[in-house]
């Protein structure tokens, strides 16, 4: 299904969700189409950012995608830009769990465990024979049910596999917590092997686990995310108005979107590619059942800082660390870039993580603060006492979406109150990763264009 020809677009919010969508729409209704796109940042992409550090391109918000789904590798076809999609070196993370390394179990569904032996060393013994006596203990279980990961895994395995094997992943995808993510979000699979009758969690997580496939399980840009952004820009033939939006109203035909100083920009339909925060305020007077559940979507803040270390700096062939829990560390997660990617220059390049819901670190810590922090735990890790030839400290305040029980429902809920000619995309939705927002910008294009 086409677009009318010559139609009015806009798409308020330029990051990866606003992007796809503006050229979802431009595809949809052919160059005589007016798509204007409404940011205030200096930059577009969110949180998708490339940085020149130590002379190379890396990325500091989001750094990979999941190429098991389908969505970006399509759309990287779609653009000429297959052939510049990276694979990794097959260099496996470690765990970083009271005071000592270990390495990243497998078998797992993001952290859960389809055997107990799989974490030998990194849980306790007693927690090792409560998970092997596991399957013959009765499960109450209701199907559609959907309790946090943490009361599920803890009940079931142990709150040593909570806070060890599956916080540390939750906290790397969500910036939260088995607490706070709902096991639909975290793991669908094993929710859906549990309604399909599975008589314990070891049998729903055996079933839930993905079959081997070859290659590898992630993916990246050659040149870093800007490459993608670029390209979109380019084909989408979007305008960019760098103006804060404050409202969306309805028109006698149509829209408007109403900047912070009052001008207002006719749509036929619009897209709302903005955090659900924005969102519940952007819609509150036309929408206001989308904005009551856009309120109820908690977010979390993180911060990454991103070193050029001087080449040959004595790091181990692992592609980062996760870190469990509290403790001597104050990062949340390590990616030691050039062994994840391959090393593309003289430098070493690393990246650390900080922040969790309800700890306002990327807020609270200064610049210098979180690079001192970095450089104490890379010698707590490694063993090493560098500095740094570059760096970068870059915050993302609002900017992750917990996936609490229920998330699935309140969407709908969120969608469903949503009148003819507006429609949402973004990390809020269907999954925060990549491929998860280019589904959702193209569902929303599909829905304004069915319309």
């Amino acid at each position: 299904m086409s677009a009318p020809r010559g139609a009015r677009y806009c798409v308020v919010g330029g990051g990866i969700s606003g992007l796809v969508a503006a050229y979802r729409l431009r595809v949809a209704a052919g160059p005589d189409a007016s798509i204007t796109l409404l940011d205030p940042a200096d930059r577009l992409g969110g949180v998708l950012r490339t940085e020149r550090i130590g002379g190379q391109p890396l990325d500091v918000g989001a750094e990979a995608f999941v190429t098991r789904r389908p969505e970006v590798p399509a759309l990287l076809g779609e653009l000429g830009l297959s052939g510049r999609q990276l694979t990794t070196t097959g260099a496996r993370p470690l765990i970083y769990s009271e005071g000592r390394t270990h390495p990243l179990p497998k078998d797992t569904v993001n952290g859960i465990p389809s055997r107990p032996t799989a974490l030998t060393g990194l849980v306790d013994d007693a927690t090792i024979r409560w998970m092997l006596d596991e399957p013959r203990r009765p499960l109450a279980w209701s199907p559609g049910a959907d309790p946090t990961v943490a009361d599920l895994v803890g009940d079931r395995f142990g709150e040593q596999v909570v806070t060890r094997s599956v916080d540390p992943l939750l906290a790397g995808v969500y910036s939260g917590s088995a607490a706070t993510i709902g096991l639909r979000s975290a793991a669908p699979t094993i929710a859906t092997a549990l309604d399909r009758g599975a008589r314990s969690l070891t049998e729903a997580v055996c079933t839930a686990l993905p079959p081997p496939q070859p290659g590898s399980v992630f993916g990246a840009i050659d040149g870093g995310y800007a490459v993608l952004i670029d390209e979109l820009v380019r084909r989408s033939g979007l305008t960019w108005a760098q103006v804060a939006v404050a409202g969306v109203r309805a028109a006698a035909q149509g829209w408007e979107v109403v900047d912070d100083e009052g001008a207002r920009w006719p749509a036929d339909a619009v897209v709302l590619a903005v955090p659900a925060p924005r969102l519940a305020a952007l819609v509150a007077d036309v929408a206001p059942r989308t904005a009551a559940a856009a309120r109820r979507i908690r977010v979390a803040s993180a911060a990454v800082v991103a070193l050029a270390l001087p080449g040959g700096t004595p790091l181990p062939e692992q592609s980062g660390v996760l870190v469990a829990g509290p403790g001597r560390l104050h990062a949340k997660a390590v990616t030691l870039s050039s062994r994840k990617w391959g090393r593309r220059g003289s430098c070493e390049m690393v990246r650390l993580s900080f922040g969790r819901f309800g700890d306002d670190v990327a807020r609270r810590a200064g610049d210098e603060e979180l690079l001192t922090w970095s450089e104490q735990d890379l010698a707590t890790l490694f063993g090493v006492a560098v500095t740094p030839e570059d760096s970068r400290v870059v915050r993302w305040l609002d900017a992750m979406p917990q996936y609490g029980p229920g998330h699935a429902e309140l969407v709908a809920d969120l969608r469903a109150g949503l009148p003819a000619g507006l429609a949402v995309a973004g990390a809020y939705l269907d999954g925060i990763g990549v491929p998860a927002c280019v589904a959702a910008a193209t569902r929303a294009v599909a829905a304004i264009v069915a319309r």
